[in-house]
């Protein structure tokens, strides 16, 4: 090797050889990243990046994302290398039931890692949002003379990540946003798994990025010239005026005397015979496996201590900040817990006018008077706001410079506006929300699935919820979507009926501390008198609207959203034709699954067998709640373009149509 120290080149091959030894043990994994990427890594991981493995969470570190999430173990390398809770053990259990070294990172399960990044191009996306974090908190807190957040954001991205298209719009509004403290690393390699990128992508990526407004920086020889890599980094840092793409050219299995610079290195162990040979061709002792050095060890403990040094002056500079804004500090401090003050939603939404609303306009209402409330919130739309209701009046557009402004333009950018809604809430300290039309929840679902198995507190606002959309037509109206949300484990849909609904919803949103998908209509529904126990009865799914006077029911009416008003409406006409009637609202059917049986039991008797649900939706998913003496009054099939009071008609979401059903399932 040239321009490395023995001691820098030693420390290099242990990183490579841990991951290869835990991919070879595993017999599973990606080894020819760890072996290419290791001097880039190891550079910024000893020479550049802030952070401090005793304290993972230290609000003001730097944050890795390791966007190309299957060459996790040069992750795990270097945290067990720098001193964080991730013991040889746990290297050792590489990809095995339990460990805290899965196949890919999870940010909810192994210390040190900032993002869940699976799906390729979601890890660049989650950078852009913890830098539109950092500079959110920086305006909040900062004051003169007193600087609490500063940090920079960085993530090591691969060919893979940069061929999806959501790299490609994060990338355009990371530029758009100059956002200057955000560096992503460009393993360059040529290879991906099926064999040379030269097969599928020929285009010039750094005259890409430089069209988008990025600095663009390059090192020839990724493989040994660590100044060059240090120089990059140090220059990226030096221009704050926009983001920095440093392009390493390395070699894929860099070292294996059969498989380096092919598509062999990449998804699959070397084999016993080709881990041997590879560490006798880089000078590693070939036994025993998942050596770490003393010497070696000592190097990268000199990084976390530079870290904890870092980090010791931080707690110093807070403390200081806390006693000249000690007002800011309580808000610090229920900010980075997502944790409200006491009492924060007494009165929310106690303005709304008495009038009939679509729940897109009174859950706009109520986002605009609790986001006086909590000035931790922030978020926006794809190029929706004004048909969304989601703008914050009276605050500025987001500005990537200074932090200042909390509406988030993302234009028609729905893939990335998700996953950088996750890096938001990633980073920590402020709660986002995006919105667009529910049909587009299937360009946004990789990113609303990953929120979900992180339990991050982002709410996905999605209006225009069903067929009664109406003229735009079936491209535009959702009709699965629905119930594909609600497939997703750990996300609550919630689907209002009202404004009082909307209300509640908003409420659960901010205090469940996990992801939450609103679904909103775009016509206007009554103000429903019954709803007035919806702030206590909308957080366990579903509660009792209705009940027929002086007599037990003999049929249910279960609805959420617009549709409960229908069942209002037919319930009188059944109690006048002698079918005593009980109106369900559902607006979270996962929130009332999760309720004890006796709750459940309460709302929906399991002797009241004549039950109707009615959704504008596909009926799959309500068999549960009907049983097999029940039905569903659904959409399945696609809609039409036509005024929505046609559409309605013809679909047969009438009074007269649900009372016809109900008849049949109380005459059998």
């Amino acid at each position: 090797m040239t321009d490395l120290s023995l001691l820098d080149e030693r420390a290099i091959n242990c990183l490579r050889f841990l991951a290869v030894d835990a991919i070879q043990k595993a017999n599973s994994g990606h080894p020819g990243m760890p072996l290419g990427a290791a001097p880039l890594a190891y550079v910024l991981w000893t020479r550049h990046l802030r952070h401090d493995p005793a304290d993972p969470t230290w609000p003001d570190r730097d944050r890795f994302v390791l966007s190309s999430g299957h060459a996790s173990m040069l992750l795990y390398g270097l945290l067990h290398l720098c001193g964080y809770d991730l013991g040889r053990d746990e290297l050792q259990q590489f990809r095995q039931w339990q460990s805290r070294t899965p196949g890919h990172p999870e940010a909810h399960l192994t210390p040190g890692v900032e993002a869940t990044t699976g799906p390729l191009g979601q890890g660049t996306a989650n950078a852009v949002g913890m830098a539109i974090a950092e500079r959110r908190l920086a305006h909040l807190f900062n004051r003169p003379g007193h600087t609490l957040v500063d940090h920079r954001t960085y993530a090591l991205v691969s060919d893979g990540d940069l061929m999806e298209g959501i790299a490609s719009e994060a990338a355009s509004l990371a530029g758009h946003l100059k956002l200057g403290k955000l560096t992503w690393i460009y393993d360059s390699n040529d290879v991906t798994l099926d064999g040379p990128t030269a097969v599928t992508f020929s285009e010039d990526v750094a005259a890409r990025h430089r069209a988008y407004g990025w600095q663009v920086l390059e090192v020839a020889d990724g493989n040994h010239d660590l100044a060059g890599i240090d120089r990059a980094l140090a220059a990226a840092k030096a221009d704050t005026s926009r983001p920095t793409l440093i392009i390493v050219k390395t070699t894929i299995g860099y070292g294996s005397p059969k498989k380096h610079g092919t598509s062999a290195a990449h998804g699959s162990p070397l084999g016993p015979e080709e881990v041997r040979a590879t560490k006798e061709a880089l000078g590693w002792p070939t036994e025993p496996p998942f050596l770490v050095p003393d010497d070696v060890q000592a190097r990268y403990a000199e990084a976390a201590a530079a870290g904890r040094a870092v980090h010791s002056e931080w707690r110093t500079r807070l403390e200081a900040w806390s006693a000249a804004h000690p007002e800011l500090r309580a808000t610090w401090d229920q900010a980075l817990a997502h944790a409200p003050p006491d009492g924060w939603a007494d009165g929310l939404g106690a303005t709304l006018p008495a009038k009939p609303l679509a729940t897109r306009e009174s859950a706009g209402l109520v986002l605009n008077d609790l986001a006086g409330r909590l000035p931790w919130v922030l978020g926006g739309d794809a190029d929706l706001g004004g048909s969304t209701q989601t703008q914050l009046r009276g605050e500025a557009d987001f500005d990537g410079q200074s932090g200042a402004g909390r509406n988030l333009r993302f234009g028609v950018r729905e893939h990335a506006m998700a996953a950088i809604a996750n890096g938001i809430a990633y980073h920590g300290g402020l709660h986002p929300y995006v919105s667009t039309f529910l049909q587009f929840a299937d360009y946004m679902r990789p990113a609303i699935r990953l929120a979900a198995m992180n339990h991050l507190p982002v709410t996905f606002v999605f209006t225009h919820d069903s067929v009664a959309l109406g003229e735009d037509g079936p491209t535009h109206q959702p009709v699965e979507h629905l119930m594909a949300l609600r497939l997703i484990p750990e996300l609550t849909v919630l689907r209002p009926a009202d404004a009082r609904e909307a209300v509640a919803a908003w409420r659960t949103a901010i205090d469940c501390r996990r992801p939450v998908a609103l679904a909103l209509s775009r016509q206007k529904l009554p103000l429903l008198a019954e709803t007035t126990s919806a702030a206590a009865g909308l957080p366990r799914g579903a509660y009792v609207l209705r009940d027929p006077r002086d007599q037990a029911p003999a049929l249910a009416l279960l609805a959420t959203g617009s549709e409960v008003s229908l069942a209002l409406a037919a319930a009188e006409r059944l109690d006048a034709e002698g079918i005593p009637t009980r109106v369900i609202s559902m607006p979270s059917l996962e929130l009332f699954a999760a309720q004890p049986a006796d709750y459940r039991d309460a709302v929906l008797p399991p002797a009241l067998r004549a039950r109707l649900a009615i959704e504008l939706g596909v009926s799959l998913g309500w068999q549960r709640w009907v049983g097999e003496a029940g039905a569903v009054l659904a959409v399945d099939r696609y809609g039409a373009s036509a005024p929505a009071e046609v559409i309605l008609h013809q679909l047969g979401f009438t009074v007269e149509r649900v009372v016809a059903r109900a008849r049949q399932l109380c005459a059998r």
